[in-house]
């Protein structure tokens, strides 16, 4: 996990304001930086914030060969089947650094194969200064951040996060736009003589479901048809082996759901089997005796991790919520109710412990059907179509929320579950069987793993929990807390004025308006480009709020004290 900054054919700005803005993402890699510019791209610069992960000693960027003097690599990512590109090409690595392959990619089979040919998660910025070009590309969900500021007359930046650009957008006069960059895309640019960018190509290479253009980990060829249940158990494990290319120790996050759960299973399973030199950590959070943290100790103990229970309190919640929507660059509802545990769990684990790489379980609810309103989904076909809907949007709600909460500590997130390989074919089989079964979401997941005492049965089959119950205790919710304290910040008159202070996506709520508002401070003018519409769920007549707690199967659920963790 690092951070890229680049500049092209701006007008000369201030070395101070470059210097500004480019330490504003020095959280995500504080280990180390490098700021540089080459006299034949006119007004170009390249900036790399570093959080060494493989390859302490030559893994530092802008990235160059001497193969290849002219090629300048800015990457976030890791790219595991790097070595085997590099033997079916015959590349001679200078490196033991993953994303090198990019380069012999680019020098070799050209720019239209860099990005598809990669099996892992990225997201870079490629100058060529012989050929005058610029590839930019990100992995298919969108695991790894960059935001693109672009202007109509050519001015051109890239940054892993938004809060690096904009001090460099106040000074852009011409009109522009900054905005992500779209998963699963790439884009080639031409530096013109005056440092200018003129955009040739833009393509979307991979969409959710598309089978991967790249030589797969696990051969199909070795999956049976007739084992569904086994190939499920087969690929999710190899996505997470796939996933322990470290330097540095692993630890992961632990709610005591299914999906953490299983990946933290699995996670130990490798772990032992490649023999790691230390144990694998995990992390809880909650208020006192959660539900999540009673939850997770079960898990903990029956796995083997060493287990880390994370307590925080209201105060915690009002000392950090400003400073979390800042960090997360959003105001959508959802996705900051949800931040705050990962929040101050990823503070504990930088402060804490030496645990860097962590590994959690997001992507299992958009690709397995784990919103508890997939039970209203009206036939298979159109759950199906909500679930690519989700991985295709991911990006901006629940994938923003896990990189941003632990890169704001330095940590380097692993999500398993949004594997290609894996998630291609867990949304090729049957539509209805991947829908919920009898009441129970991820049915077909569960059922994969059902038998095998990966995990104790309980945990296997727990039910579905607003993540603001899942993480607080009986007395008072997550959701409550908030309310309290956003209530003592907005008045009724304030949010009567919403409605024409705010057109898009304008905030129903006092708890909606006080995200907004710290988000405006921030981040004026991005509004829609930044959150194009709330996360809701759908099929779910008269619900106004995204939390779980207000749809009727959840709330019979917990009456009959049948929960689980949920994200809302």
């Amino acid at each position: 996990m690092c951070g890229i900054w680049a500049l092209f054919g701006l007008d000369p700005q201030p070395l101070a304001c470059i210097c500004e803005n480019f330490e504003k993402i020095k959280h995500r890699g504080p280990e180390a930086f490098k700021f540089e510019s080459d006299t034949t791209v006119k007004n170009g610069y390249l900036g790399f914030h570093r959080l060494a992960i493989v390859d302490n000693l030559h893994g530092m960027q802008p990235m160059r060969l001497y193969k290849y003097p002219h090629l300048f690599l800015l990457c976030n990512g890791e790219i595991y089947n790097n070595r085997e590109i590099g033997q079916e090409y015959g590349f001679e690595f200078v490196t033991q650094c993953d994303v090198e392959v990019i380069i012999h990619l680019y020098a070799n089979v050209g720019a239209q194969n860099v990005a598809r040919m990669l099996d892992g998660v990225f997201a870079f910025c490629l100058m060529d200064i012989e050929s005058r070009r610029i590839l930019i590309g990100r992995d298919p969900y969108g695991v790894r951040p960059v935001f693109r500021l672009s202007s109509d007359d050519g001015q051109l930046a890239v940054c892993s996060e938004s809060k690096g650009l904009m001090g460099i957008k106040k000074r852009v006069k011409s009109k522009q736009l900054l905005e992500p960059f779209p998963p699963g895309h790439y884009e080639e640019y031409e530096i013109l003589s005056d440092g200018r960018t003129k955009l040739l190509t833009r393509v979307n290479y991979h969409k959710p479901g598309d089978k991967p253009s790249f030589k797969a980990y696990t051969p199909w060829n070795a999956l049976r048809s007739a084992d569904i249940h086994g190939n499920i158990r087969t690929l999710l494990s190899a996505a997470v082996k796939k996933r322990l290319m470290a330097d540095r120790k692993i630890g992961c996050l632990l709610s005591g759901g299914l999906d953490s759960s299983l990946i933290a299973a699995l996670l130990v399973k490798h772990a032992k089997e490649e023999n790691l030199p230390y144990k694998i950590q995990s992390f809880a959070i909650g208020m006192e005796d959660s539900p999540d943290i009673i939850a997770a100790r079960q898990v903990a103990d029956h796995v083997g991790t060493e287990h880390h229970e994370i307590l925080f309190s209201q105060k915690d919640v009002l000392d950090i919520l400003d400073e979390l929507i800042c960090q997360l660059e959003t105001y959508d509802i959802t996705t900051i109710r949800a931040s705050i545990g990962m929040y101050l769990i990823s503070r504990y684990i930088k402060r804490n412990t030496e645990a860097t790489v962590i590994f959690s379980g997001e992507g299992a609810d958009e690709l397995a059907q784990g919103y508890i309103y997939f039970r209203d989904a009206p036939n298979a076909v159109e759950a199906h179509n909500e679930s690519v809907r989700l991985l295709k949007d991911i990006y901006l709600y629940d994938g923003l929320r896990a990189d941003r909460t632990t890169s704001a500590f330095s940590l380097e997130l692993r999500v398993p579950f949004l594997d290609i390989q894996f998630t291609s074919y867990y949304l090729s089989l049957d539509g209805a069987s991947r829908q919920p079964q009898g009441g129970i979401e991820k049915y077909l997941l569960r059922s994969a793993f059902d038998g095998t005492n990966l995990l104790p049965s309980n945990i296997l089959w727990r039910h579905k929990e607003a993540f603001s119950d899942g993480v607080t205790s009986v007395k008072k919710s997550l959701f409550q807390i908030i309310h309290d304290i956003v209530g003592n910040s907005i008045s009724d008159e304030d949010l009567e004025k919403a409605q024409l202070k705010y057109l898009h996506c304008t905030p129903k709520t006092k708890e909606a308006l006080y995200y907004r508002n710290v988000f405006e401070r921030h981040y004026g003018g991005q509004a829609e480009s930044f959150v194009p519409y709330f996360w809701m769920p759908r099929w779910v007549k008269g619900v106004r709020d995204p939390s779980a707690r207000f749809i009727t199967h959840y709330a019979a659920d917990v009456k009959n004290g049948e929960t689980e963790n949920n994200v809302a």
